[in-house]
């Protein structure tokens, strides 16, 4: 197959599943065209069955504001003729779903044989977020239903959809998946591994992480809030991964309760993989997640998770048997389960192993790489409608 595809470049998880779903489409021999405003931030080096076609925006003096979603349909409608694409899959449904239904118009209109198809995958806030936006919804609708296929990240993110935007067109959920080979358990033999962890915790102490962007809906005030709790009880350390608007809040917070030295900021980190299999629990404490990412990629290297209840994290994360569950907000329980996990090695380990074994058997690259193919072979074929 010829599949345009169409992210944000930028780092985040649509963005990242998009990329890494194309990168395995192309090792599978499919002829990939990335059609984004600059190249994807994990497509640095060549590969095979891979292409990137730079969205240019013009700027006009009449233009108060660039016309971004205009030029991605002009670029995906040229790409699509000139490579004479299959299908353009476009991640997150604003704005682009609209630019390749444009597309889809433009190319129809020139009379090719071939008619162009359209996957949409629904990522989150596209729909979260800017769906509650009223003068957004008919958009994000009208995309849904003109789309020939479309897909949701997890069951939570499309019984919301379906009820919020009451689409017309059936909605697939095939979860997003992790490299079981990248993101693995840590080797207790890797030297320079050993030499990250006594520079972190050089007096052996216990390591919680957080990775996210630092948006207000990744609650850091809860993570700061438990870790202080658990270190009352627990010789540790708090490693947070990322950057974004909730940064200084969360440094203010950290000195507020007197554990700023024992909290590193990390910033945002490309090697995640090499990160996050040294920590000994993974906290996410959101206030929504339509799918939870960065969840699964803990879990995938061995490592217990404490998470809320909420969206579709309890899709990945099973109570008391890879981790813990716990109400919003509720700091208490949430340290608790940490303490609980970092005090008992043994549970620890049954808890990290379950979650490999959980995200192998369910999440695992060439099982979902698999559904998406057949899925696109479906549409091809008309046989999803």
């Amino acid at each position: 197959m010829k599949i345009g595809v169409t992210c944000y470049p930028t780092y985040g998880g649509s963005g990242v599943v998009a990329t890494e779903l194309g990168i395995e489409l192309a090792k599978r021999g499919h002829d990939v065209h990335f059609i984004t405003s600059d190249i994807p931030f994990r497509l640095a080096s060549f590969r095979e069955h891979i292409y990137f076609h730079a969205v240019d925006v013009m700027t006009y003096p009449v233009f108060e504001y660039t016309p971004y979603a205009l030029s991605l349909a002009a670029r995906m409608a040229e790409v699509a003729e000139f490579e004479d694409l299959d299908l353009l899959h476009v991640h997150y449904a604003i704005p682009h779903a609209p630019s390749a239904y444009l597309a889809k118009q433009i190319i129809r209109k020139n009379n090719r044989i071939k008619e162009l198809k359209i996957v949409t995958t629904l990522h989150g806030t596209d729909i979260t977020l800017l769906a509650m936006d009223r003068s957004f919804l008919n958009l994000i609708k009208f995309s849904i239903d003109e789309s020939d296929g479309t897909t949701a990240v997890s069951k939570y993110l499309r019984n919301r959809t379906y009820s919020e935007i009451k689409p017309n067109r059936k909605i697939e959920v095939i979860h997003n998946f992790i490299d079981t080979e990248k993101y693995k358990p840590h080797d207790e033999s890797d030297g320079p591994c050993n030499g990250f962890l006594h520079h972190i915790a050089p007096k052996g102490e216990k390591i919680i992480m957080h990775t996210s962007n630092f948006r207000p809906l990744k609650r850091l005030n809860d993570v700061i809030k438990i870790f202080a709790k658990v270190k009352e009880s627990v010789n540790s350390k708090l490693v947070l991964i990322g950057d974004g608007p909730e940064r200084y809040n969360t440094e203010q917070l950290a000195r507020e309760l007197h554990v700023e030295h024992d909290v590193l900021f990390l910033g945002k980190q490309e090697a995640v993989s090499d990160l996050i299999c040294k920590a000994d629990v993974f906290l996410l404490p959101s206030e929504s997640e339509s799918f939870g990412l960065a969840a699964l990629e803990a879990m995938a290297s061995g490592v217990p998770v404490v998470t809320t209840n909420v969206g579709g994290l309890p899709e990945i994360n099973i109570h008391g048997e890879t981790g813990y569950l716990e109400k919003l907000g509720d700091v208490d329980a949430m340290a608790g389960d940490i303490v609980k996990i970092l005090s008992d090695k043994s549970l620890q380990l049954q808890l990290g192993n379950a979650s490999r074994k959980r995200v192998i058997d369910n999440f695992g690259t060439d099982r979902v790489v698999q559904l998406y193919i057949d899925y696109y072979e479906n549409v091809l074929s008309g046989k999803n409608n």
